[in-house]
Order: structure tokens, then sequence, then C-alpha cells
């Protein structure tokens, strides 16, 4: 496959993205068979960062401009050494050539605007061969021709364009400069594309003047019954299907052949296996080596920005959560002020300690997507050398997780306390302020160490809002029994709830006295008051020492830690494992 436009043709049973995709180098390598050089050489093992790839499932974000899409493809995938100057011209340019200029400022909302924004973002780091799978799907026949004159033109200047098509129009075919035919994962035809239809006929196939090249092609390798492969109609007969299968396995296995016996692929073999000889002793299956052409510190930085713009496209639906968010506690906060009672102030004021933390632990039952949302786009960033795991993960934690779930938590308990009149001191509200954002980091670590990986989708949510629920409930009752609490104590290691609602508590009721000034209005009370946090905490054996409240926050640390540990490991190893086989070498110039 030489400089120019290199169409995979095939029906739809996948054949075409998949030999795509291994020679892309983006299938695991194991099973497989043959040789992939470049240039003579064998692949590289970093060829996923030296290569473009736009996959047919489009990975732009959808909620920052076309520009920003483009400008952080640059930013980590160009190197170092270029300017800002350089970058934005470069920029420029792409966006020129793919008539995305007057729409840089939008958002890839519609399918065209955001296929040619993929293939803008691989075109702006000017790899000399650029893979693209079905880059033409769900477009009309005008946006079709102006991607393909578009690579068209970017073939001239002595790029390798490889993609997979289905059917295209002739005035698309004929732009071709080779064609590969495959089905069931064999070759049925490699040549120059406009040499396709002469092989064809002189093997026997009567072609109509009227029939589309790419159908014709298509009939010939269906064995002629495309018409019923493509139509799904119920209550067809199991033995004709099987039949029509048969035969169809017939043909194909027949025109593999009649290829291998051909003109071209004995030529096509002369240029080759030379070649092949002189790598045989040298040759190394070693694939997936990711490398950078930028440091750590700066794709953390260009992640954090993207991940603020990113929230700045959901705008009105955080606005919608910090309103609900805010009315919550305002009536929260108004309903413990009007009920206050001098005679029970330490139990409700544990009793708002407690809501708080039910608060931190259901809200952060939804950050287990964080992960799961971008998987997609994370797999094919990466692979293709944007950044490295260390600097998506710390990126993402901080440029999406701390706005979207500290934030929250710091207005709510501001406004809570505001209005209760709970906060005494500023060392006290800092305090708190902390140890809130160290309960909400933890528990939002939780469903993020099951969302990460492979298999997200078999961990059902239920389980870890059953968790939450079971371990609140127990904290909850121990506010009105002692005894429960004691027999229960072994489920405290395994509950993260426990762990900050002591903290809360210890930091909150030690050194507070909450009888009135006068002691003469304390016998209207029916019950025995406690005056001070500490009698309180006494009770339910909590360590009134400073170390009772830093060793909480030492046990959120290290379950935090340990959970964002094996999200991280899940991103490590987070791959698409599909196997492919394929027997025949190919060659890219």
């Amino acid at each position: 496959m030489k400089p120019g436009l290199n169409a995979i043709m095939g029906p739809q049973d996948g054949s075409r993205s998949l030999l795509l995709d291994v020679l892309a180098a983006r299938k695991d390598p194991r099973g497989l068979s043959g040789d992939i050089l470049i240039n003579g050489k064998p692949r590289p093992a970093n060829f996923t960062c030296t290569s473009g790839y736009v996959p047919q499932n489009d990975t732009v974000m959808r909620t920052v401009t076309v520009r920003d899409n483009i400008e952080f493809s640059a930013a980590l995938r160009l190197p170092m050494t270029m300017t800002k100057d350089e970058k934005r011209r470069r920029i420029d340019e792409v966006l020129e050539l793919l008539h995305l200029d007057k729409v840089s400022n939008a958002q890839p909302r519609s399918k065209e605007l955001r296929k040619r924004t993929s293939i803008a973002m691989e075109l702006v780091a000017e790899h000399p061969i650029l893979f693209l799978d079905d880059p033409t799907s769900c477009l009309d026949l005008r946006t079709t021709s102006d991607v393909i004159s578009v690579l068209k033109m970017m073939s001239r200047r002595g790029r390798t364009i490889i993609f997979s098509i289905y059917r295209p129009p002739y005035s698309i075919f004929r732009l071709f400069d080779s064609l590969t035919l495959v089905a069931s994962g064999k070759v049925m035809f490699h040549g120059p594309a406009q040499e396709a239809l002469e092989y064809f006929k002189s093997a026997g196939y009567n072609y109509e003047s009227h029939n589309n090249h790419a159908d014709f092609f298509l009939d010939i390798i269906n064995g002629g019954f495309s018409a019923l492969l493509d139509t799904e109609e119920d209550g067809h007969d199991v033995e004709k299907d099987k039949e029509l299968s048969e035969r169809q396995h017939q043909v194909r296995e027949n025109l593999a052949n009649m290829y291998a016996q051909s003109p071209l692929y004995s030529k096509m073999r002369t240029e080759l296996d030379p070649l092949l000889e002189e790598q045989t002793a040298r040759r190394s299956s070693a694939l997936g080596e990711i490398t950078c052409v930028t440091p750590f510190w700066h794709q953390l930085g260009w992640i954090i920005h993207r991940s603020f713009k990113n929230i700045k496209g959901f705008s009105r639906i955080i606005i919608i959560k910090a309103t609900i968010t805010a009315i919550v506690a305002i009536i929260l906060g108004t309903v413990f002020h009007v009920l206050r009672n001098d005679c029970t102030a330490v139990q409700g004021r544990a009793a708002l300690l407690f809501l708080l933390t039910s608060f931190e632990c259901i809200t952060g039952m939804t950050t287990g997507e964080l992960f799961v949302i971008d998987r997609d786009r994370f797999l094919h960033e990466h692979t293709s050398g944007y950044y490295r795991v260390s600097s998506y993960f710390l990126g993402k934690l901080l440029g999406e997780l701390v706005p979207r779930r500290l934030l929250p938590s710091i207005i709510f308990t501001v406004i809570v306390f505001s209005i209760t009149g709970v906060i005494t001191d500023v060392k006290g509200l800092f305090t708190m302020i902390f140890t809130i954002m160290m309960l909400a980091c933890c528990t939002s670590s939780v469903p993020l160490s099951l969302g990460a990986g492979e298999n997200a989708a078999a961990v059902p949510t239920e389980l870890i809002t059953i968790y939450f629920m079971f371990m609140l409930l127990i904290s909850g009752l121990s506010l009105y029994s002692v005894n429960l609490m004691r027999d229960l104590s072994w489920i405290k290691s395994l509950s993260i709830p426990h762990y900050g609602f002591i903290a809360l508590q210890h930091n909150e009721l030690v050194g507070q006295n909450f009888c009135p000034e006068h002691k003469t209005e304390v016998s209207r009370c029916h019950n025995f008051v406690m005056c001070t946090g500490e009698e309180f905490l006494r009770i339910w054996d909590i360590d009134l020492s400073p170390w009772g409240f830093w060793e909480n926050l030492v046990v959120l640390t290290c379950i935090m830690i340990i959970l964002l540990l094996i999200t991280y490991v899940q991103l490590l190893v987070l791959k698409k494992k599909r196997y492919f086989k394929i027997t025949l070498p190919f060659s890219f110039n």
C-alpha cells in the first residue's frame, strides 16, 4: 500500500475493519501470523503513536468546540520544540483544509461535524500514515465526497491513506488508488483500484454498464446473494440460510484461491519476498509501546484544562444541581434551627453531623461513571500517544472529580452550619471542611474502583448502594443505642461512613459546652442533660485525644489511596482483546 488512497472493501462481516485495525496495530497481536513492514522494515513498537487513526465511532468531545478538540491534539502530539504560533498556524491550515474554519467555535454536535473534527485531530499531527475506519459511515453523499476529496488531496502530498469503506458510489470509487477486497478473513483482490473491474471481467464475470463498481464486487464476493444477505426477514427457513451460507463460503474460497494464482499476487510476492527474507533474522512482534512527545506536567495541564471546559459545557446541569443542593441545605438548616432544643443540643448536633455524612455518601455514589463515559476516548487517545495513563488519571481526578464532588459538598456544609449556628470558630470551620473533603474523596473512590475496568458493567451499582445504606443505618442506630454499636463494633472497621462520622463529631463536640449560662434553666428538662461534648463522646467510647480525630482521617486516606490504586491499575490493563488471524504479508511505503 503506497502513498495514495488505499481502500479496503468487503461485506458487512467485520473483515474490513478487523484487517484495518490489525494493520494499524489496534488489535492484540497474540494469535496473528504474517509480517507488516513499514518502508521495508519491521513495524516499530510505537507504531500507534507515529501513525494516525480515525475510529468509526468518533471520540471527539462534544461539549467543547471544534478548535478546542484540535488544539488538544496539537498540544499533546506535536513536539515541544514547536512554538505556539507554529502550532496555531498548523491548526488554522487544517481547519481551512477541512472547511471547518467557519464552524471552529461551534460544538461538534452533528455526525458530519464530528467526523470532520476526528479527521482534523489526526491531520494536525502530520503523521505519514493515516488509518480511517469507515470514514463515510452515516454521512450523506455530499459530505462523503468532501471527506474523500480532502483525503485524496492529503494523499497527493505523499501520505499513505488506508481506510475501510462499504459500497461507495462510482464518483467516490474512481478516486481510489489501491483496492483490497476482503471477506471471511480472506483476500479476494489486492491491487490498483482501476484494474479490479478488468480482473473480474477477465475471470468470466459479467459486468453490466449501469452497475456500480462497488456493488458489482460485493455481488461477486457474496456469490450473487447480496440482495438476500442485506435484507433481514422474519421467518427465514433455517435450512435455506444454511445452504446460502455454505455456497457463499465456497464462492469466497474459490475467489481467494483465484487471487492467489493471479499475476497480481505473483507480482506482489516478487516485490515482498526479498524484503521478508531480509527481516526474518530480526523479526519482532513487540507491539504496544506508548511513546509521548510531551512531558507529564504538560499533559496533566491540558487534561485539566479540557476537563474544566467540559464542565462548562454542562453549565446548565451544574447550575441546576448547585441550586438543588443550596435549596436542600437551606431547608435542612432551617429545620434544625427551628427545632433546636437546649435540653438535647448535643444529640441534635450529632444528628445533623450524621445527615451531613449521609449526604456525602449518597452523592458519592454517582461518580462511578467518571472513567466509564470516557473509556473509548481514553483508549483511542492513550494508544495514539496523547498522554500517559498517570497524567490522564490524575488530570481527571483534579479536573472533574474535584469540581463535581468537593465544591457542592463545601457549599452544602457551609450553608447548613451557617443557618444552624453550629460553626463556632474559623479553625473548626476549616477542619470540618477538610474532613468533609476527605470523606467525599473516600466515598467517591468506591464506585470509581468498581467502574473503571473492562467489566464495570458486570458490577451493579446496587451493591454500592446497599453497602452505603447498610453502613449508614448502623451509624444512625448508634445514636440511639450504645449497646448496638458495641455489639457490632467489628463493622466499623469496614465502614467508610463510620470514620467520617466519628471525625466530624470529634471536631465539633470536643470542648463544647451546651448548657445555658443560668443552670436553673436546666431544671425544666425532663431527662438527663449532657452539658459537654466530651460526655457524649465518652458514652460511645470515642477517644478524646487529638489522635482520636486524626486516626479517622488517616484510615480514610489509606482506604482512598488503596481504592484509587485499584482504579489506576484497572486503567493500566484496560484494552480491547480481539483476535483475528492474517496469513498474508502487507507492506506500507
